[in-house]
């Protein structure tokens, strides 16, 4: 019986950290759909950006205050912007691919510890 026990222990903690994994990639999808949402907004600014004659003005939002701005310095942010957030895409990629593995791991060694305990439960009966 203690091998069962034991077994169901296996079972109990390779199910909460399964659970832990799935939150961890719950997290990272989160933030990539975040880093999309500010990728496509970037991208419709340096649109809008990319018909602006010099005349135009630009105003930065500060707190509730709109302050005048450069428009090559705004240019130049929204690059630096768009490049910022392309290196986190593929850093939370990266993350979401490692996460993936890992839970394919914890779901096999849950398949594996299942099926010694209805093996452990056939051979008991």
């Amino acid at each position: 019986m203690s091998s069962l026990q034991s077994l169901r222990e296996k079972l109990q903690a390779a199910s909460v950290e399964f659970q832990k994994v799935q939150l961890d990639l719950s997290n990272a999808v989160e933030a990539r759909q975040k880093l999309d949402a500010q990728l496509s907004e970037n991208e419709l600014v340096k649109k809008e950006f990319a018909v602006l004659t010099p005349k135009n003005l630009i105003y930065k939002q500060i707190g509730p205050v709109l302050v005048k701005q450069d428009q090559a310095e705004a240019k130049s942010t929204v690059d630096t912007r768009l490049n910022f957030i392309r290196g986190e895409i593929k850093r939370i990629e990266k993350q979401l691919k490692d996460v993936e593995i890992v839970s394919e791991k914890k779901k096999s060694e849950i398949v594996e510890i299942q099926t010694a305990i209805q093996q452990h439960s056939q051979v008991s009966a």
